[in-house]
């Protein structure tokens, strides 16, 4: 497949130096030599369906997406992987397992947020009713087996689809929502709810499994590498391959491999395979899905701009905006995108301390410390003080609160402030290249929020 809208680097032979003045009229620090690098990989690369491996390593992936991984990661990640990962079944399932997300971009995202797997499930069946059977029962074979360890622990997974509109405590449920399940409800193999007129309800795990829906499982893990606690989650794009030889997704819709890296070279027989049947307009399709989103998260009530200079970043990579991407690129090592990551291990302490029990308090007081002294070495002023308040108030949250007793609104408070600093620090950069913010308004369909 051939993107009409791509084209090389060397057709815009002034990027390099129109980036440097961009960087330095804004105040960005710029590693030179790995610009030159990121261009001249952008530039040997096709636009086609161009997968590319790492001889020494054998991860796999798009060029462009390549040209942004770090290969000295591959070892920490795959140990990680050895927990999210699903196993083949010969003859029956057979499955491709990728980094995606800022692990995927461990070049330019030195601060990576989660640590997100993306996982291609390969289902060989004689009906689709059959393949959504064997998924279910393998989905929670998984789930069962890694509920906990050592190192890790199973925070809640996404499954199925409500049959019908209930209330589960306080919230409202509507029917064709996708159902995320907790460890002890998987364990059970069932939900209990009401329905709408107060009624008790039973929602069991092999009622909804012929419409599996979005599926994914996240887990608290302990990274010994990096010495910290990460958020790991493995999103699953589940397909069924007929006795025909024909192959579907079970969400409608076959995701591109613009932005994996896949960990283990047997897996590329799979990935060939599946991408056969992959629409001709695949890249059109995930960048346009993209764009909504750029679009969510910088509209008012969902603002995000970190998240939307992350997708903005993936979109002019493959269309052919190279200067926006070199300079987008840049900013997620400057000091102030840390608090990007410092935002997502906020939530990650909360669920090991909310929702985990193999981790003792101290190892996640160690982790709250950490957390403090990054953002002091990384901020000053007022912005230091701003988000170091609420940091030492929620680690002393920890310190005094019962076992029994959830984090609460100081976990929000301090999230809110280290948002406030990550969306000033990219809205104010994104916003300084006119290119950028008229491609926000654009997708916006409205101004950019000022």
């Amino acid at each position: 497949m051939t993107n009409s809208t791509y084209q090389k680097a060397d057709q815009n032979p002034d990027v390099r130096d129109r980036v440097l003045q961009s960087a330095d009229r804004l105040g960005v620090q710029l590693n030179e030599q790995e610009l030159e690098r990121w261009l001249k990989s952008i530039n040997e690369s096709t636009g086609d369906d161009n997968i590319v491996a790492d001889d020494e390593t054998g991860i796999f992936g798009h060029q462009v997406t390549m040209a942004d991984f770090d290969p000295q990661d591959v070892a920490r990640l795959r140990s990680i992987g050895k927990i999210v990962e699903f196993e083949d079944i010969p003859g029956v399932m057979e499955t491709a397992l990728s980094i995606s997300g800022s692990a995927a971009q461990s070049r330019m995202q030195v601060y990576p947020g989660d640590c997100d797997f993306f996982e291609r499930i390969n289902i060989i069946a004689p009906t689709r009713e059959e393949c959504c059977k064997i998924f279910a029962r393998e989905m929670r074979k998984k789930a069962l087996a890694f509920l906990s360890g050592s190192n890790y622990q199973l925070i809640e997974l996404k499954f199925g689809c409500y049959p019908s509109t209930v209330m589960r405590g306080d919230k409202r449920k509507r029917a064709g929502w996708l159902i995320v399940w907790q460890p002890d409800e998987v364990v059970a193999g069932q939900i209990a709810a009401v329905d709408e007129q107060g009624n008790p309800v039973i929602i069991t795990w092999d009622e909804v499994a012929h419409n599996p829906g979005w599926c994914g499982l996240n887990w608290v893990v302990a990274d010994s590498i990096r010495g910290q606690l990460t958020n790991a989650s493995n999103v699953l794009d589940i397909t069924w391959e007929s006795p025909d030889g024909n192959i579907i997704s079970l969400d409608g819709y076959l995701d591109g491999y613009y932005q994996e890296v896949y960990l283990q070279p047997e897996s590329a027989a799979v990935v060939s395979k599946l991408m056969k049947f992959a629409s001709p307009d695949n890249m059109e399709t995930y960048i346009a899905r993209l764009q909504g989103e750029v679009k969510n998260y910088t509209q008012e009530g969902h603002t995000n701009y970190g998240k939307a200079a992350k997708r903005l970043y993936n979109i002019f990579r493959l269309d052919g905006h190279y200067e926006e991407a070199a300079f987008l690129r840049e900013l997620f090592d400057e000091p102030a995108a840390m608090l990007y990551q410092i935002h997502a291990l906020i939530e990650t302490i909360q669920d090991a301390r909310d929702r985990a029990t193999i981790f003792d308090l101290e190892s996640i007081l160690d982790e709250a410390e950490q957390m403090i002294l990054r953002v002091i070495a990384a901020l000053s002023g007022e912005e230091e003080l701003a988000v170091v308040k609420p940091m030492l108030r929620l680690y002393r949250h920890l310190c005094r609160q019962a076992p029994d007793q959830p984090l609460g609104e100081e976990v929000e408070i301090a999230r809110d402030e280290v948002m406030k600093i990550v969306n000033n620090f990219f809205y104010e950069k994104m916003n300084g290249i006119p290119a950028i913010r008229d491609y926000i308004d654009q997708v916006s369909d409205a101004p950019v929020i000022r």
